[in-house]
C-alpha cells in the first residue's frame, strides 16, 4: 500500500501556515482544504466577523492561486460575474470582457443577496466549469473553486438558494464563534501588528505547485471495500424515509459523500476507507441537502442532529 504522503503534507502545511493568520477555526481550515482536495465548491455559513473571507483569501495565497471576490447585492447581474461582449469603436468588433468568474479562487460573498438569475449563472459555471456567452464557450481554470458565504441570521432582502442549487455545493462549512483562548489570540495579533499592516500581509510559505494535483490523485486512489459502499448507501437512503425529513439526500449526495470520505482517509495518511471517514464526512456533505419537516423544526431539530441520529441508527459494516 502507498501512504498518501502528498495529502498529509498538504494538510500539515495548511494547518501550520493558515494557523499563522487564523486563530483556531480548525474545522474551517480542514474542510476548506478538503473542498480543494476533492475539486468541489463550498458554502460557508457564519455570522459576520468570524474570518470567513480572511480564511478563503489566505488559503488562495497558501496554494498560490489567483483570487477574486464578488459582493452579493440585490442589483448584481450575471454579466457582472461572467463578463460580456463589448463593442470596440476602434476595431469595429466585439471583444470579450471577462468577469471575475475567470479566476482560480472566487469568493461569492453573501451569495443569498444575489437575485436568482445571477445565482443560477454562477452555479452553472460551478457545475460545468465553463462560461457560455453569445454561443461561445470559454473554459474556466482547472482549479476553479467557489467559496460562497451567507449569514444564517439575516433574511431580509435575501434570496435563499433553492434545493437544486444547494445540492451542487460539495460541502457546507459552518463557522462558529472562536473559543475564549482563540479570540484572545486574535486580539493579541491585532495588537502586535504595526500600524499600516494587516493580518492578510503576514508572509506565508506557499506549497509546491504540483502538490495539490498529486494529493488529488491520492484521493482518487483510495480503496473502498464492498461493504462500505453498502454502508454509505444505507445512510443516504435512510435519510429519504426519515420521519423528521421532508427531503432526503440525492444520488449526487451519495457520490459526494464517497468522495469526501476518501479525502478524509487521505488526510489521515491512509489509502483505504474506514466507516469513521464516512461518519466524519456526513455532516458537512449532507447538512445543506436535507429539508426538515416544519413540525421537526418547531420541535428544535436541525439537520446536524438528524444526521447524527441517522448515523446512530445505521449498522456498521462487518
Amino acid at each position: 500500500m502507498n501512504t498518501p504522503s502528498h495529502s498529509l503534507e498538504l494538510f500539515q502545511s495548511g494547518r501550520e501556515e493558515l494557523g499563522r493568520v487564523l486563530a483556531g477555526q480548525q474545522e474551517l481550515i480542514e474542510q476548506s482544504l478538503l473542498t480543494l482536495l476533492c475539486g468541489g465548491h463550498a458554502l460557508v455559513e457564519g455570522v459576520p466577523g468570524v474570518a470567513k473571507t480572511l480564511a478563503v483569501k489566505t488559503l488562495a495565497r497558501f496554494l498560490g492561486l489567483d483570487f477574486r471576490r464578488v459582493q452579493g447585492t440585490p442589483d448584481i447581474m450575471p454579466a457582472d460575474i461572467l463578463g460580456t461582449n463589448v463593442f470596440s469603436p476602434r476595431t469595429g468588433e466585439f471583444a470579450m470582457h471577462r468577469g471575475p468568474v475567470f479566476t482560480e479562487f472566487l469568493l461569492a460573498d453573501e451569495i443569498n443577496r444575489m437575485p436568482p438569475r445571477t445565482q443560477a449563472a454562477l452555479l452553472e459555471s460551478m457545475e460545468e466549469r465553463q462560461v457560455t456567452l453569445d454561443g461561445q464557450t470559454y473554459p474556466l481554470p482547472i482549479y476553479f473553486t467557489v467559496f460562497a458565504t451567507q449569514n444564517p441570521l439575516e433574511f431580509e432582502g435575501t434570496y435563499p438558494l433553492p434545493e437544486a442549487q444547494l445540492d451542487r455545493f460539495l460541502l457546507k462549512i459552518r463557522v462558529a464563534y472562536p473559543e475564549f483562548s482563540e479570540e484572545r489570540v486574535v486580539l493579541e495579533r491585532h495588537h502586535a501588528i504595526s500600524v499600516g499592516h494587516r493580518l492578510e500581509d503576514i508572509s506565508l510559505t506557499p506549497v509546491a505547485p504540483q502538490l495539490l494535483e498529486a494529493a488529488r490523485a491520492e484521493v482518487r486512489a483510495v480503496q473502498v471495500e464492498s461493504a462500505l459502499f453498502d454502508y454509505l448507501l444505507a445512510i443516504v437512503r435512510r435519510t429519504r424515509e426519515w420521519p423528521a425529513l421532508m427531503l432526503g439526500a440525492s444520488p449526487r449526495a451519495a457520490t459526494s459523500l464517497l468522495l469526501v470520505a476518501k479525502a478524509y482517509a487521505a488526510r489521515d495518511g491512509r489509502d483505504y476507507l474506514l466507516p469513521d471517514d464516512v461518519k466524519f464526512a456526513a455532516a458537512p456533505v449532507l447538512r445543506h441537502r436535507l429539508i426538515l419537516k416544519p413540525e421537526a423544526e418547531l420541535e428544535g431539530f436541525n439537520t446536524d442532529r438528524v444526521i447524527a441520529d441517522v448515523l446512530a441508527a445505521t449498522p456498521l459494516p462487518r
